[in-house]
C-alpha cells in the first residue's frame, strides 16, 4: 500500500512539473533536448518534464550601477567616475543564445564603454557637456549589445569624483571669473555714468539757468543735512547783475 502512495506521489510531482505560470512581463525560453524552441507566455506553460528546459526572462527595464571607475582624461586628469544604465530585453531568444549571461556582458561592456569615451575628452567638458557625453555612451552601448537582443535606453553618468587638489584649482578659477565679471560690470557702469554726465554737461552748458537751478538744488540737499556747519563756493555769476548795476550808476 505504501508503494502505491509514492508512486502516486511521484506521478504528482511529475505532472506538477509539468506547467509552468509566467507572469505578464516574463516570456520562456524553451529548449526541448538542447534545441531551441522558442519563447512562450505569459500565462500557463505546458513543459515536458525531463525533455523540456526552461530559462525565464523578464522584459523590464533593467536599472544597471556602472561601479566607479578610473579615467583619465583628455587633458591628463585622473578622476574617477560611475553612471547608471537603463535597458531591456528586446529579443528574448538572443538574449539566451547569443550571450552567456546578458546582464555581466551588460556591465562589462558599460565600463569599458565608459573608460574609452571619458579617456577621450577633456575635464572640463566632462562637468560641462554631460548631456552629449551620455548620448554618446548610450549610443555605443545599445550598438553593442545590439546582437544580444538589448536595448539601451538611457546611459547617465552619476558622480564625478576629482581630486582635492583640481578641486581647489576650480574654486580659485571661479573665484576669479566672479571677481573679472564685477570689475567689467563696475567698468560699464562708470562708462555709461560718464557718458549721462557728459550729456548733462553739455546741455547745462548751453542753458547757464539749468545751470544755476542746478546749484541751488544741490544746497538744498545739503541744508537738508543735520550739519552744524555748511561751507559752499557761491558762483560771481549770480552777482553779475548787480555789479554790472552798481558799476554803471557809479559812472554816471
Amino acid at each position: 500500500m505504501s508503494g502505491l502512495w509514492i508512486l502516486i506521489a511521484i506521478v504528482a510531482i511529475f505532472l506538477l512539473s509539468m506547467f509552468r505560470v509566467l507572469r505578464e512581463y516574463e516570456r520562456g525560453v524553451i529548449f526541448r533536448l538542447g534545441r531551441i524552441l522558442g519563447a512562450k507566455g505569459p500565462g500557463l506553460i505546458v513543459l515536458i518534464p525531463i525533455v523540456d528546459k526552461m530559462v525565464r526572462v523578464s522584459l523590464r527595464t533593467i536599472v544597471l550601477d556602472v561601479p566607479p571607475q578610473d579615467v583619465i582624461t583628455k587633458d591628463n586628469v585622473s578622476v574617477k567616475v560611475n553612471a547608471v544604465v537603463y535597458f531591456r530585453v528586446m529579443d528574448t531568444v538572443k538574449a539566451i543564445i547569443e550571450v552567456e549571461n546578458f546582464h555581466y556582458a551588460t556591465s562589462q561592456i558599460a565600463q569599458t564603454t565608459l573608460r574609452s569615451v571619458l579617456g577621450g575628452v577633456e575635464m572640463d567638458d566632462l562637468l560641462s557637456a554631460r548631456e552629449q557625453i551620455n548620448h554618446k555612451l548610450q549610443e555605443i552601448i545599445d550598438r553593442e549589445t545590439d546582437p544580444w537582443g538589448i536595448k539601451v535606453s538611457l546611459v547617465e553618468l552619476k558622480d564625478v569624483d576629482l581630486p582635492e587638489g583640481m578641486r581647489r584649482a576650480m574654486a580659485k578659477q571661479a573665484e576669479a571669473e566672479r571677481e573679472r565679471r564685477a570689475k567689467v560690470i563696475n567698468a560699464e557702469g562708470e562708462f555709461q555714468a560718464s557718458e549721462k554726465l557728459t550729456q548733462a554737461a553739455m546741455i547745462m552748458s548751453k542753458n547757464p539757468i539749468a545751470l544755476q537751478l542746478r546749484y541751488l538744488q544741490t544746497l538744498n540737499v545739503i541744508a537738508a543735512e543735520n550739519n552744524s556747519t555748511t561751507v559752499f563756493p557761491f558762483p560771481l555769476d549770480m552777482f553779475k547783475p548787480f555789479l554790472d548795476s552798481y558799476y554803471g550808476t557809479k559812472k554816471e
